[in-house]
């Protein structure tokens, strides 16, 4: 077998390589589409919460969830100083004022479903730190 004839043996393996793998990631990601359309979280437990019996519950310091939530809204606080307080990276502090979990939604591909958890701060109150965090221009 000359070169072009393995080169064109081995191009053809890639290929369908590259198929099932690409086959293997869309089975995947419709497997998570539909887990989180009935419910379910697709990642680890977010800060306030812990898995008990396989469910998304609140965890011992969902407290300081509700607080860190408050706090924003209520305070003429910088993200810098509220992470500080909180023991948080900035950028862990904003993952979690824009965390949909904490309403009790899922959030996965872009799309917001209804959770099978209990939440942990209102709705109105999770609006309302969306608008601050975009009135401060906050990404």
């Amino acid at each position: 077998m000359d070169d072009l004839e393995r080169l064109k043996k081995e191009n053809e393996e890639l290929k369908a390589e590259i198929e099932r793998l690409k086959s293997y990631g869309i089975n995947r990601k419709n497997s998570m589409m539909s887990k989180a359309s009935q419910g379910n979280l697709m990642a680890r437990p977010p800060f306030g919460y812990k898995i008990e019996n396989g469910k998304l519950t609140p965890a011992e310091n969902s407290k300081e969830v509700e607080d860190i939530f408050e706090e924003f809204t209520n305070q003429e606080i910088s993200l810098r100083k509220l992470a500080e307080k909180h023991a948080l990276s900035v950028n862990g502090l904003k993952k979690i004022l824009k965390n949909f979990t904490y309403i009790g939604k899922i959030k996965f591909n872009n799309q917001i479903h209804e959770g099978n958890h209990q939440p942990i701060i209102s709705s109105t109150l999770f609006n309302h730190v969306q608008n601050k965090l975009e009135s401060l221009g906050v990404k």
